[in-house]
C-alpha cells in the first residue's frame, strides 16, 4: 500500500463523500474512484459501502482507517525528524477544522512574502487533538482553537468567535433567534473519542457531561444532526448545508482562536510565524 493511497482512503473516510474528499485532497474524483477500487481489489475486499448520498465504512474499511491514521501519523514523524535532522529551512503547520478560514488565507500570503525560501508544511487534523499533533512532534506550531490542556505550551491568542448550537433547519429550537446552553439540556450532543483532551470536550459539550455518537472530523459532526438530530456547537460565520441551520448561544464563552507552540522550541521561523498569524487574523 502506497502512503498517498492511504491518504485518499482516509479523506473519504472521514468526508464520507467521494466528492468532498477530492475537493479535500485538490484532485478531480475519477482519479480518486480508481486509487479506492485499487486499493479494495488489493485487500480483496470493499471498504465502503457506496449510496447516491454518499458512503459509509464497512467493517473492513473500519478496521483499515484506524490502521491507516497510525500508519500515515508515523511516516510525518519520521519526515519531520529526518528534515529536523537534515538542517531543512521548513515549518510544519498543524490546522484544525476549517482551513478555509479568511485569516488563515492571508497568514499564508503574509508568510510567503515575507519568508520565500522557507518550506511551509501543512498538517490538516481531526478534531480528536486540538494541538494538532504538536505534542507528538508532528508541527511546530498549530491554528487552532482553546481551550485545552496548555502544559508546557506557549498559545497566543487570535481571535475570538461567538458560537451558536448546529441543528437540523425543520428543528422547532432552529427558529429561535437566540437560544441558552438549557434549552438544549435533553439532547444528544456530539462526543470525542475517549483520551480526547477533557477541557477540549467539556467547552464542546457546553461544560456538562453529555450523552451522543462519537465523531472525529466536522462532516460526521454535520451528519449526525442531518440524520439523528444531534446538537452540537460550532463557531458563527462558517456556510453550512441548507438543510442545516445554527442558532446563536447567549451563554456560551466565545471561541478563541489560537496559535500555540512548545514553550521551549525556540525556532526563529515559528516566532515570525505567530506575529505575522497575530496582524492577518485581526485584519
Amino acid at each position: 500500500m502506497e502512503l498517498r493511497t492511504l491518504r485518499y482512503f482516509v479523506a473519504v473516510a472521514e468526508e464520507l463523500h467521494f466528492g468532498r474528499a477530492a475537493t479535500r485532497l485538490h484532485m478531480s474524483q475519477p482519479p480518486l474512484s480508481r486509487a479506492i477500487k485499487r486499493l479494495e481489489t488489493e485487500i480483496g475486499a470493499p471498504l465502503f459501502v457506496r449510496s447516491p448520498v454518499g458512503v459509509t465504512l464497512t467493517p473492513v474499511g473500519a478496521v483499515l482507517l484506524d490502521e491507516a491514521r497510525a500508519l500515515l501519523d508515523q511516516a510525518d514523524r519520521v519526515r519531520v525528524r529526518v528534515s529536523a535532522a537534515a538542517g531543512v529551512a521548513a515549518i510544519t503547520v498543524g490546522i484544525l477544522g476549517d482551513g478555509t478560514d479568511p485569516g488563515t488565507a492571508r497568514l499564508a500570503a503574509a508568510y510567503r512574502r515575507s519568508h520565500p525560501g522557507i518550506d511551509i508544511r501543512v498538517r490538516d487534523t481531526d478534531l480528536t487533538d486540538p494541538t494538532c499533533g504538536l505534542r507528538a512532534g508532528l508541527v511546530d506550531v498549530a491554528l487552532t482553537r482553546a481551550p485545552f490542556d496548555e502544559t508546557a505550551l506557549t498559545v497566543r491568542e487570535l481571535r475570538t468567535d461567538p458560537v451558536g448550537v448546529v441543528l437540523r433547519a425543520d428543528d422547532p429550537l432552529a427558529r429561535r433567534s437566540r437560544l441558552r446552553l438549557a434549552d438544549l439540556d435533553e439532547r444528544r450532543w456530539f462526543q470525542f473519542p475517549q483520551g480526547t483532551d477533557p477541557i477540549w470536550q467539556s467547552y464542546w459539550n457546553g461544560g456538562e457531561p453529555r450523552e451522543g455518537p462519537v465523531v472525529r472530523v466536522v462532516q460526521e459532526c454535520l451528519q449526525a444532526v442531518l440524520w439523528n438530530g444531534t446538537v452540537g456547537l460550532a463557531p458563527l460565520g462558517h456556510d453550512l448545508p441548507a438543510e442545516l441551520a445554527v442558532v446563536p448561544l447567549t451563554d456560551m464563552a466565545p471561541s478563541r482562536v489560537v496559535a500555540v507552540w512548545n514553550e521551549d522550541d525556540t525556532n526563529p521561523l515559528i516566532c515570525s510565524f505567530t506575529d505575522i498569524a497575530t496582524a492577518a487574523y485581526r485584519h
